[in-house]
């Protein structure tokens, strides 16, 4: 009688388990800070004020209201407009920079990168300052038919300002991978400049192209910070959030507003990854890197052209300085220091700014902690496939998630009486978590990226040498991708510093943040102060910029000399 084999149970590693309970850990997390939220959303749009179900409801109440359409379409053409306007502009700009042999090159891709550091709000002020009531320029922009700037073209304007470095980053990286062998082959057959412009660069950029278009249109359609300071009464989307949840109270409304903002991003995110999942390699092993030549004319057309939008950065930026030290604008513009005492002791903005420091830091500590530790655990960890899948999932979808929406789902969710969370409402911990998981997915990105780069050799051996993985990880993986860290954790303080709409929902006085503050200002009148406020921010990210420098200059140093 044959007896049947049976296969041996396996016995799971002990620090298998361990990474195992990390990535279930990390799950939860992302389930209770992101997808919580999220469902409470969606709860409050299908729930009546006295939280019977209603079904779809409030959204035909919604489709019935022709103020709250009126925004919408506000929303949609503003968004279409800024990245008609800016599409172009940047991919000239990263032209010049890719493509010409002009000078200054770092100089001008410096400055244009300089929004980055400023809380979006500062456009919208220097705009005010150059074209308000009384502004500078208040005469030539009406000769040029614009009666004024609040509203729409002031939105156009500072979202232009906002968003062209966003699109920036992107064209510069789709143009830097060109196989020079196509420019040799077309010139060789005598094809014209402006045809293997057509035939060549067009096509190689078009996914960024693609790319940089969704995200411009998202970044302006989800943007509250600029509309609700120079917007006037012209309403969108992210100021009827505001108002219809502070203002009104009327949870349900700003409920389904939130889901139509999220519509976009979602929309704009599964396309992304459509095209980047379509898009072919341009450099092969076999291609040639691209060297443009000098030309005399094109050179100094494209010098021209990115000093001129320098010029424009720095006058945008410079404005703000500028207004911000005048002792009562436009009457008397001597400086004095009165808009900073007053912003920094009388409005209490000193306090505020403290915590943005705060909050800055615990979002660049802990936030680089999680996101390295939870990409480790996904990368370089076997087994629990369904844990797998989900950290996979949820760590992609805050790219997804415009910062207003996630701040009112943390309302709906953290503040309901049931919640046994509820004490982290108006608390620090809960801004800081809230900005976390708002920029989760880039830092997760970045450091996915680091880790893919590793041979899976060292976890093989480690394994191999029955050393756990948590060893190696210390020992081997951190000293290797420092450099990483270093730059998850600038992304996520400079972020924390300048953000709005992520946080506009969950301050109390005593937890409110200094760009928060900025809107303060603004709302009780006293604009020279909310730029102080302003040039404070961006004096401190720029500050920080230069610390996360000299610390990536010090761990290279130190854990990346065996690279040279």
């Amino acid at each position: 009688m044959s007896m049947a084999l049976v296969p041996a149970r396996r016995h799971t590693d002990p620090s298998e388990r361990v990474a195992h309970a990390g990535l279930a850990l990390l799950v939860a997390l992302l389930l209770l800070f992101l997808a919580a939220p999220l469902g409470a959303i969606l709860k409050q749009a299908l729930e009546d004020a006295s939280g019977r179900f209603v079904g779809l409801a409030n959204f035909i109440a919604y489709a019935r209201t022709p103020a709250l359409l009126d925004s919408l379409h506000n929303s949609l053409w503003v968004s279409a407009l800024v990245t008609a306007i800016t599409l172009p502009l940047a991919f000239a700009f990263a032209y010049a920079l890719q493509r010409s042999r002009m000078r200054c090159k770092p100089l001008f891709r410096g400055i244009t990168l300089l929004p980055l550091l400023a809380p979006s709000l500062l456009s919208a002020i220097s705009l005010i300052y150059w074209f308000g009531n009384q502004g500078l320029l208040k005469d030539a922009m009406q000769a040029t038919g614009i009666a004024q700037i609040y509203g729409a073209p002031g939105i156009v304007l500072a979202e232009c300002f906002a968003v062209f470095p966003h699109a920036l980053m992107i064209l510069i990286t789709a143009l830097s991978a060109a196989d020079g062998r196509l420019y040799e082959a077309a010139e060789a057959m005598g094809t014209k400049t402006w045809r293997r412009f057509c035939t060549i660069t067009l096509p190689g950029a078009k996914y960024g192209l693609i790319s940089a278009a969704l995200v411009s249109f998202t970044l302006v359609m989800t943007d509250f910070g600029i509309p609700k300071v120079i917007g006037g009464n012209f309403n969108v989307l992210a100021t009827d959030v505001f108002k219809l949840v502070i203002g009104q109270q009327d949870f349900q409304r700003g409920a389904v507003v939130a889901l139509l903002l999220l519509a976009p991003a979602v929309l704009t995110f599964g396309v992304d990854r459509l095209i980047a999942s379509k898009q072919t390699a341009m450099l092969t092993a076999r291609a040639l890197p691209y060297r443009p030549k000098a030309s005399a004319w094109r050179d100094g057309l494209a010098t021209g052209y990115c000093a001129l939008v320098a010029a424009l950065v720095l006058a945008m930026i410079a404005m703000a300085v500028f207004a911000s030290f005048a002792s009562f604008w436009p009457y008397n513009l001597s400086p004095t220091l009165k808009h900073y005492t007053m912003g920094l002791v009388d409005a209490e903005v000193g306090e505020a700014f403290v915590n943005s420091l705060k909050m800055a830091a615990g979002t660049a500590l802990f936030g680089t902690a999680l996101v390295f530790i939870g990409a480790y655990l996904l990368e370089k960890t076997q087994g629990a496939d369904p844990l797998r899948s989900a950290a996979r999932l949820l760590a992609m979808l805050p790219m997804a998630v415009p910062g207003l929406v996630l701040g009112l789902g943390y309302i709906f969710f953290f503040n309901a009486p049931t919640n046994p969370l509820g004490g982290l409402y108006h608390s620090m911990a809960l801004l800081t978590l809230c900005t976390i998981v708002h920029f989760y997915t880039t830092g997760h990105l970045t450091a996915v990226t680091a880790l893919k780069a590793l041979d899976a050799e060292f976890e093989a051996v480690s394994a191999s040498l029955k050393v756990p993985f948590w060893v190696t990880f210390r020992r081997v993986t951190l000293p290797i991708c420092s450099p990483a860290l270093v730059d998850i954790a600038r992304y996520f303080f400079i972020n924390a510093m300048t953000t709005i709409s992520a946080v506009v929902f969950l301050y109390s006085p005593e937890t409110k943040v200094a760009a928060i503050a900025i809107l303060n200002l603004d709302e009780a009148g006293e604009m020279g102060a909310a730029a102080a406020c302003a040039v404070l921010i961006t004096a401190a990210s720029s500050l920080a910029m230069l610390a996360f420098m000299g610390l990536a200059w010090m761990v290279d140093r130190k854990t990346q000399a065996w690279r040279h």
